[in-house]
């Protein structure tokens, strides 16, 4: 339940329609904008380095080849964040290697390793923000006890 839905990026990559786009974005762009801000990004750049994230994602979705293993979407859209913010650094003349600005290599280093602890947050934020965007899809259908035990159970753990 808290992946990204497989039928959503089928759709995506074989027949995008304009409300599968909207879908996708409105489900991730917070969780992408909160991990740019940690990434030292100031709010002015964050909606635009999101934009650029999304963009990466749609060029480049038709190509992704999903292993059928849970959180393969949301980790390939890790490594795009992480490389997206290295190059925004770059573009600005802040390095990011060791001994140049080690703090900020350190935190992509540790986001970019699929093991880290620091990936382990990421996926755990990611699952909270796919069932939040699944409790708003789904608000409406169900009785206001039914979304409670949804929300206790699911968002509250």
């Amino acid at each position: 339940m808290q992946e990204t839905s497989l039928s959503l990026l089928d759709r995506l990559r074989v027949s995008p329609e304009d409300a599968d786009w909207t879908r996708l974005v409105e489900a991730y762009s917070p969780l992408l904008r909160s991990w740019v801000a940690r990434a030292d990004v100031q709010a002015a750049d964050a909606d635009d380095l999101v934009q650029e994230v999304l963009l990466v994602v749609h060029g480049e979705l038709r190509s992704f080849q999903h292993n059928q293993r849970p959180g393969a979407f949301r980790c390939w859209l890790r490594q795009i964040v992480v490389h997206r913010v290295r190059n925004f650094w770059r573009s600005r003349g802040r390095l990011i290697v060791a001994g140049t600005d080690s703090q900020l290599a350190e935190h992509l280093q540790q986001l970019e390793d699929d093991g880290s602890q620091l990936s382990r947050v990421w996926d755990r934020e990611h699952n909270l923000a796919v069932a939040r965007k699944l409790l708003e899809m789904i608000d409406a259908r169900f009785t206001e006890s039914t979304r409670q035990v949804f929300r206790r159970l699911v968002l509250d753990g």
